[in-house]
């Protein structure tokens, strides 16, 4: 470790307050402080891919500040039903409002809003006024979309020479594709991943949920940490360069791998494994198992302990791995016949304790009512202003055994825009002058 490193980390411990350094004595201590306490984050963003690394910025203790469009806002906003209803005491000041959409309360936790037209001239400055008080400024523009206003890489630097610019794009920054806008499923299609997913004999299909825009979400948050750690050891910015594009690619791990290496072309096998059998979902008489035996140990079990059916252990046409890859349509044809003899859940007694990987195949319902899900903790209640308690997935993560609180609900729509303005010097005559003018 360098000298520079080993400081590094010797100045993050002391940020740390001494109760919640970690001591083999106090194994009693259960939480952390929230880390980017104080780090202010201006939120140029639409949608998925870049609301979702700000909302794991926010979760974290960071002020972002969710900068939209003055009449629509995130375009989330409006894609309903399922909505929130409403309750009788909901704010009067959003009562034009429409419904608070259920996909954007899942990825606007923990941040403030407001509305600002900065195509304005007055909008532009409120803009700069933000900017100079930021440590990070995240946006997903198409690229140079924002340098044509005035609120690029470069326009920003000069403002502040200490931010942190994060442009989350379809393609990136350079390159023929730069310009054009990003979608998950397009680039699901485009960089690999639809043509590796669904049934070897129907169409590509796309994942259930976007994959890309998370994965690529959690890239950008990732890049943000790493630039405020640089930043701290070089005092200067950095312009994160990050991209559905590139994270889709980097996501095909071992696909991609086999390409690089073998120049083995992928293809679709649904939910089996190409080298591992078996390994897939089974019908049962009532449901649906996924089953994983990726080794002889576990086949061994599988057979004669759980099926019940003693010979596949020992038929030399199933003794190794690579000869169940062989006689993968008979194996496949034996095991299913078996297990649609039982429901479901007389297989999820058989299996259970065996050591063999198997889950019972879960609709949303049945995940949340999942014991596990309920001892975790897995979801939260939220106290909303417009639609009072809400339901919502709890942050992912745990420190000395305790998630982050989420200490603010998802905004309504321009909620926070006088208590902003008001922290960077705008008077109430000067806000309300600028929302006459619908610039904010």
């Amino acid at each position: 470790m360098s000298f520079r490193a080993a400081s590094s980390l010797r100045s993050i411990c002391r940020l740390q307050p001494p109760c919640l350094r970690a001591s083999p004595g106090h194994p009693s201590v259960r939480g952390m402080s929230p880390p980017l306490k104080g780090v202010k984050i201006l939120d140029l963003t639409r949608v998925l891919a870049a609301p979702t690394a700000t909302m794991l910025l926010a979760d974290l203790g960071a002020d972002v500040i969710k900068v939209e469009e003055v009449e629509r806002g995130d375009d989330t906003r409006s894609w309903h039903p399922p909505c929130a209803a409403l309750i009788p005491e909901a704010p009067e000041e959003a009562a034009h409002l429409p419904p608070e959409s259920a996909y954007f309360l899942s990825v606007n936790r923990g941040k403030r809003s407001i509305t600002v037209n900065f195509k304005e001239p007055e909008g532009l400055e409120i803009m700069h006024k933000l900017v100079k008080g930021a440590d990070v400024l995240v946006e997903n523009f198409v690229a140079g979309k924002l340098a044509k206003v005035g609120l690029g890489w470069e326009d920003c630097k000069k403002i502040n020479p200490r931010l942190i610019y994060a442009s989350v794009t379809g393609y990136g920054q350079t390159g023929p594709y730069a310009e054009q806008a990003g979608y998950d499923v397009i680039i699901e299609a485009e960089a690999g991943l639809m043509h590796i997913t669904g049934e070897p004999d129907r169409p590509p299909s796309k994942v259930g949920v976007a994959v890309t825009d998370i994965a690529c979400g959690l890239y950008a948050h990732g890049a943000i940490m790493a630039a405020l750690l640089s930043r701290q050891q070089t005092g200067e910015g950095v312009w994160i360069d990050c991209n559905l594009f590139d994270s889709q690619i980097a996501g095909l791990f071992n696909i991609a791998s086999n390409y690089l290496i073998a120049g083995q072309e992928a293809g679709r096998f649904g939910t089996a494994h190409p080298s591992i059998v078996p390994y897939q979902v089974f019908p049962c008489k009532d449901g649906f198992l996924m089953i994983g035996a990726a080794n002889n140990r576990q086949f061994g079990i599988l057979a004669t302990q759980i099926l019940e059916l003693p010979h596949l252990a020992i038929d030399p046409k199933f003794a190794a791995p690579s000869d169940r890859v062989a006689h993968r349509e008979e194996l496949i044809g034996i095991i299913e016949r078996r297990l649609r003899e039982e429901p479901q859940d007389v297989w999820v007694r058989k299996f259970r304790g065996k050591g063999v990987p198997f889950g019972p195949i879960n609709n949303i319902r049945q995940t949340f009512e999942h014991p596990q899900a309920v001892a975790r903790g897995a979801t939260i209640d939220v106290n909303h202003p417009r639609a009072g308690k809400i339901k919502m997935v709890a942050p992912a993560v745990h420190y000395n055994g305790s998630r982050m609180p989420v200490t603010r609900p998802p905004p309504w729509l321009s909620q926070h825009t006088n208590e902003v303005l008001h922290e960077i010097g705008y008077n109430d005559d000067q806000i309300n002058m600028l929302k006459k003018r619908r610039v904010i």
